[in-house]
C-alpha cells in the first residue's frame, strides 16, 4: 500500500491511529509519502525534544515514512546530519530506520511503480524580506532588528534560522534529475513534489501567481515527461487540478 499526504510542519497528528485507521493493516513494506514541509528537521540549534519525539513516533509506526523536502526545512541539517543510502532504486537520506528523505531528482520504485521525487519551493511568506547576520556589523544589531521587525509584524524570515537558499534547486540537482529521467526514458508513474508546474499554480491563483525558476522548470518538465499522476503539497488545500495533478494538505489518499 502507498498513501500520500501534504505538509506536516513538524506536527504529525494526522498520521495518528484515530485519524488514519488504515495503518492497522499496514507493514513496514507499506509507504506513506509526505509532499514537503516535513518539518521534523528544523531547529537551528540542533534536534529539539519535539523533533526527537516525532521522529521516534514515526519510526514506531507500522509503515515507512518518506518525504520530499519543502521550503520550510532546515537544509543545513537535512543535507549534513544524515547518511545517504540506496533506497528503492534511488538515493535518500536516512533519518531513522523507517523515515527517509527522498533526494531531489531521484527515481524510486515502490510497489512496482516508478516515482520521481523533486522537493523544494520558493517561500511565499517573505514579503518584507530575509534578514541575514552577514548584513549587520554586530550580532546585537542583528537580534535587535529581528525583535523590531517581529514587533511591527513584518512578514520575513531569517537566513539559517527560518530560511535557506537551498529551498530552490541547484544546477547540479536539476542535472541529476535530467540524467535519472533520461535513464527512465522520461517515463514514470508518479511525480512527487512540493510545489507545482506554473500552469497548475496559475489555475489555482489566476492573475495572482508569479513564476519562479522551479515552477517554470516543472512546467517545462510536465510537457516532456510521461506520468500518470503528479502529487504535490505547499498550497494548503486538497484539490484535483487539470486532470492529473493532485494537491494534498489534510487528506491522506491511497494511491496504490
Amino acid at each position: 500500500m502507498i498513501y500520500a499526504t501534504g505538509d506536516c510542519h513538524g506536527d504529525f497528528k494526522k498520521l495518528s491511529n484515530a485519524a488514519f485507521p488504515e495503518q492497522k493493516e499496514m507493514t513496514k513494506d507499506d509507504i506513506v509519502i509526505i509532499c514537503g514541509d516535513f518539518g521534523a528537521v528544523w531547529d537551528a540549534d540542533g534536534q529539539s525534544p519535539s523533533e526527537a519525539y516525532w521522529l521516534k513516533w514515526l519510526d514506531e509506526k507500522p509503515f515507512t515514512t518518506v518525504f520530499v523536502d519543502g521550503n520550510h526545512e532546515n537544509f543545513d541539517r537535512l543535507y549534513t546530519e544524515f547518511e545517504t543510502v540506496d533506497f528503492h532504486g534511488g538515493k535518500a537520506h536516512k533519518l531513522c530506520d523507517s523515515v527517509y528523505h527522498l533526494i531531489r531528482g531521484e527515481v524510486f520504485e515502490f510497489s512496482g511503480k516508478r516515482f520521481f521525487a523533486f522537493g523544494g519551493a520558493q517561500s511565499h511568506d517573505i514579503d518584507d524580506g530575509i534578514l541575514s547576520r552577514e548584513d549587520f556589523k554586530t550580532t546585537g544589531e542583528f537580534k535587535e532588528t529581528i525583535r523590531i521587525w517581529r514587533k511591527r509584524r513584518k512578514v520575513f524570515r531569517v537566513e539559517h534560522v527560518s530560511w535557506w537558499k537551498e529551498e530552490l534547486p541547484s544546477d547540479e540537482e536539476i542535472l541529476n534529475a535530467e540524467q535519472n529521467l533520461a535513464a527512465a526514458d522520461y517515463t514514470v508513474d508518479y511525480v512527487i513534489s512540493h510545489c507545482a508546474p506554473q500552469s497548475v499554480v496559475s489555475c489555482m491563483y489566476p492573475g495572482c501567481s508569479s513564476p519562479d525558476m522551479l515552477t517554470n522548470y516543472f512546467e517545462d518538465l510536465s510537457h516532456r515527461l510521461r506520468f500518470r499522476w503528479w502529487i504535490f503539497g505547499h498550497y494548503h488545500e486538497d484539490r484535483k487540478l487539470l486532470g492529473k495533478f493532485i494537491l494534498l494538505y489534510d487528506q491522506i489518499v491511497r494511491i496504490l
